[in-house]
């Protein structure tokens, strides 16, 4: 049984508390025209231009859904594996590109993207299957990037082998899902792997020159704004180059579903979002690379927070409150992050 999360009204006493003690002599820090690191200011600077996500299907599962480690995935995994964005795997790679770019075309006008392997667990599977699938992507000549997300406890030393030699033709990102640092949140989330596997597959996919993003998740049951600065503090100590704070949804069809219905835990108004995010953001070193801020899960499988669903009017909110609080990427991170 998920335990509940503190009082609302605690935590957002906490986090009020945290970002009115900053000092009020500090320059504002931007990237561009905003407060934080983004990843379009990082790579406009690295590649001159926008660069634009085709969300790939390698037709791939899970070691924690086929019975190796777990049968149900994480608790808060969506049938379609955190990929219900991506395309359909029974088409092969080419055309999962020609269809991506076709269905973006209208929002953008550019001809360069990130090739994205997002659904379930993209290096679970055979080295050969894996180099088929990703030289395929990256002979697009308009993907400039090859980004694959997958699990800590699934990169062997041959794959990382893969990895760097197609790291060699064009630039690889490795997302790893870490969620928190907290044992007794990853046991109640199924996540499925120890806190030093997380660390390891940090140090072999750095040794290969691999970029490494992690994924966060806030707000998860159970923890206090102290739990997801200590994930954040030490995500700052460790050598990875971009982070996506992603908001806890809680989506039909899943575990957590289950549990919200029968005991619901607090999810955050988008005002405490603000300001949990706002916290947040003041402790990350100013050279992290913020790949995201919130998240949008399928709007028909979204069971809560209902205001996610609104992507853009949320952005728009994020940018207006660090800027009505003065608040930037870094404020806060020479000052240690004591509550």
């Amino acid at each position: 049984m998920l335990l509940p999360s503190p009082g609302n009204a605690m935590i957002v006493t906490r986090i009020r508390h945290a970002i009115r003690k900053g000092s009020d002599t500090d320059m504002a820090v931007y990237w561009g025209e905003k407060r934080y690191h983004s990843l379009d200011y990082h790579l406009r600077k690295t590649y001159g231009e926008k660069l634009y996500r085709l969300s790939l299907n390698g037709g791939m599962t899970c070691p924690n859904r086929d019975g190796s480690i777990g049968e149900r995935g994480c608790i808060f995994c969506s049938q379609g594996g955190s990929g219900d964005f991506a395309a359909s795997s029974c088409l092969d790679i080419p055309e999962q590109i020609r269809q991506a770019k076709a269905q973006v075309a209208r929002k953008y006008r550019g001809n360069s993207y990130i090739a994205y392997f997002q659904a379930y667990t993209n290096t679970y599977a055979s080295p050969a299957y894996l180099k088929e699938i990703f030289t395929q992507a990256i002979a697009c000549p308009e993907v400039r990037i090859l980004a694959i997300a997958t699990r800590p406890d699934c990169l062997p030393p041959e794959v990382i082998r893969l990895l760097w030699e197609l790291n060699q033709i064009k630039p690889v990102w490795v997302e790893l899902g870490l969620q928190t640092i907290h044992e007794k949140t990853a046991r109640l989330i199924r996540r499925g792997y120890p806190l030093p596997v997380f660390d390891q597959a940090v140090a072999d996919l750095r040794a290969a020159g691999i970029e490494v993003i992690v994924h966060t998740i806030l707000a998860l049951p159970g923890e206090t704004p102290e739990m997801m600065l200590d994930t954040l503090d030490y995500l700052n100590k460790t050598d990875i180059q971009g982070l996506k704070l992603q908001l806890l949804h809680v989506l039909k069809g899943t575990d957590l579903a289950a549990v919200y219905e029968a005991r619901p835990f607090w999810i955050p108004t988008l005002e405490e979002y603000l300001e949990l995010l706002g916290l947040c953001i003041c402790h990350i070193r100013p050279d992290m690379v913020i790949h995201r801020l919130t998240g949008d899960g399928p709007k028909s499988l979204l069971m809560a927070p209902s205001w996610s669903g609104d992507k853009r009017r949320v952005l728009n909110q994020i940018q207006a409150y660090f800027k009505q609080n003065d608040l930037w990427q870094g404020k806060e991170f020479s000052y240690g992050r004591k509550l």
